[in-house]
């Protein structure tokens, strides 16, 4: 059954594309400008490795990576435009979320903050003009439980904990950040919540789960190299 047959058949209040995510790995697939991977076939490639290895979604930035990997893999794709790296910078304007799903992106992720936008809207505005010209879903990326409210409030149909500890509402854990999960999942009800941010080990991956996560995204642990070659060579340097 094809992803588009299975959305258009449910009637559960958690889209089925959603729902088929839970207690699952979704797998970050991301290469940033001038590192040695950074190119969307490469992307595309790892993209297919981590679904061999069990990889429920795909979530990935850039329009030439989401539409690469888009057409090599048959999972869901939760695609997201990175533009800076200050402020609001994933997916910081309604420009960029409907180019994520012209480009393919079964999921579009935003910044879930109440920091400024570079075109002026909110973050609700920007879900509501999203949403009345498209029927894409829509992933809140989160550093508080201001932000998770906030995105509860326009009844996004994902919470994610992806910026937290990057914002300054709350200290940067050393692994994800499970009290914020926790709190985000008391007060989410069935809108489910993604724990994401800092996971680089099996055991948090399922210590997320049990905390209440519906499914765990992991990025550098999996598919940034250079990262890990580091954690490596710095234990042996310190040994």
């Amino acid at each position: 059954m094809g992803l588009e047959t299975l959305r258009k058949e449910s009637t559960h209040m958690v889209d089925p594309l959603i729902e088929q995510l839970k207690g699952s790995l979704v797998v970050s697939c991301q290469a940033y400008p001038n590192e040695p991977l950074r190119h969307p076939e490469t992307m595309a490639q790892m993209a297919h490795a981590a679904w061999r290895g069990g990889a429920a979604a795909i979530r990935c930035q850039g329009l030439a990576d989401i539409a690469a990997i888009k057409g090599r893999v048959d999972i869901p794709v939760i695609g997201l435009w990175k533009e800076g790296h200050e402020g609001v910078y994933i997916t910081p304007t309604l420009r960029h979320a409907l180019a994520c799903v012209s480009a393919g992106a079964d999921i579009v992720a935003l910044d879930a903050t109440g920091r400024p936008r570079p075109d002026g809207r909110t973050f609700a505005q920007t879900v509501d003009a999203l949403r009345r010209a498209t029927d894409t879903l829509i992933m809140a990326d989160c550093g508080s439980m201001d932000d998770v409210q906030r995105a509860l409030d326009v009844q996004v149909d994902i919470v994610s904990t992806t910026l937290a500890g990057y914002t300054n509402e709350r200290p940067a854990t050393e692994g994800p950040d499970l009290d914020l999960v926790r709190q985000a999942v008391a007060a989410a009800g069935e809108t489910p919540v993604f724990c994401e941010g800092r996971i680089h080990t099996p055991n948090q991956a399922a210590a997320a789960i049990k905390a209440g996560a519906w499914a765990c995204v992991v990025g550098t642990a999996i598919t940034h190299p250079t990262s890990i070659t580091t954690w490596f060579t710095q234990a042996i340097e310190e040994a």
